[in-house]
């Protein structure tokens, strides 16, 4: 069987172990936020032995305001290399609408655009291998759930159009949480979607000090030291997760999760492979927040892993994946 005939089950299953590449192509412009991807970084994730890469993308900052909404020619060309340095190594890769922003502010005034990026979108990359996946939209929030499941089959219909075998990820409301997951509808004939979560509970521990955050430089210090009551509080997420899979009978992607840097070491590695050991046991394929940025595994000072947070997360040191 070629890598475009497998099953959606076997293509889930392909996804494994990922990692995000954030606050490169989602700033409002690229390295505004200290980081510009590079092309080496797919090789250091390949040889890391990550499976997947999720690409988050400020697409509404680079179209149009009116329709037809057109997406700049140079943005689509920055997105282009940063596909084929993935396809070219084998790895997967989620594509998706990330901080869109004015859609969660003025909802009706925004979904045409939306549908209109989404159109653009799926046209020029209709002829990506099935490695490349679409994510609808990261994290959305303060759409009521009824008018969100809505947009979302009205998408799915549309990428359909030009990508009728290509898998659809997808978040519920309330920025991407379980609770959002579980209000989440999927269109039932569609046997290539996936829904998606994000997951950063406690989120005194791993948002501490996040200057993004109003009051979370109160926090600072708080310590996930893997107790009991620790561990089910996220075993019993998890098993929320698990139960939502079985009744919708939909696959489930843990698309991001991490703990902000200014959390120690030990609580972080501690927290990151328990919550990596709860999706394993699930077979619930993850990317982890993120590469080399503020909840960082790879340290672009020193150009180096930080090898206790990797190991956290792939189990083995980069030189046992080569």
């Amino acid at each position: 069987m070629s890598e475009e005939q497998v099953s959606p089950m076997t293509r889930f299953e392909k996804l494994g172990r990922g990692i995000n590449f954030g606050n490169c192509l989602e700033s409002p412009i690229e390295g505004e936020w200290g980081m510009r991807l590079e092309e080496r970084f797919f090789d250091l994730v390949k040889a890391a032995g990550f499976a997947t890469v999720r690409l988050p993308v400020r697409w509404s900052a680079h179209a149009e305001q009116t329709a037809p909404y057109t997406i700049q020619d140079g943005f689509f060309s920055r997105i282009d290399w940063a596909l084929r340095c993935a396809t070219q190594r084998g790895l997967h890769l989620v594509l998706n609408i990330h901080h869109y922003e004015e859609l969660m502010k003025d909802f009706a005034h925004h979904r045409g655009r939306f549908l209109g990026l989404w159109k653009q979108i799926a046209e020029h990359y209709r002829e990506q291998p099935a490695s490349v996946l679409f994510e609808l939209c990261n994290e959305p929030f303060d759409i009521p759930f009824d008018d969100w499941n809505e947009l979302v089959a009205e998408a799915v219909a549309l990428i359909r159009r030009s990508n009728g075998e290509r898998i659809l990820i997808v978040s519920g409301v309330s920025s991407g949480t379980i609770e959002g997951l579980r209000r989440l509808s999927l269109p039932r004939e569609d046997p290539r979607l996936m829904a998606t979560f994000h997951y950063y509970e406690p989120f005194t521990f791993t948002h501490q000090d996040a200057y993004w955050v109003s009051g979370s430089s109160a926090w600072l210090g708080t310590h996930w030291s893997g107790t009991a009551e620790q561990k089910t509080s996220i075993t019993t997420d998890f098993e929320i997760v698990e139960r939502w899979r079985a009744e919708n009978k939909v696959e489930v992607l843990l698309g991001e999760f991490g703990a902000y840097s200014h959390a120690d070491m030990a609580s972080r590695v501690g927290w990151t492979a328990f919550v990596t050991g709860e999706a394993e046991r699930r077979s619930i394929p993850w990317a982890y927040w993120e590469f080399g940025a503020g909840f960082g595994v790879y340290d672009r000072e020193t150009d180096t892993w930080r090898v206790p947070l990797l190991s956290a997360l792939t189990s083995m040191l980069p030189s046992e994946r080569l």
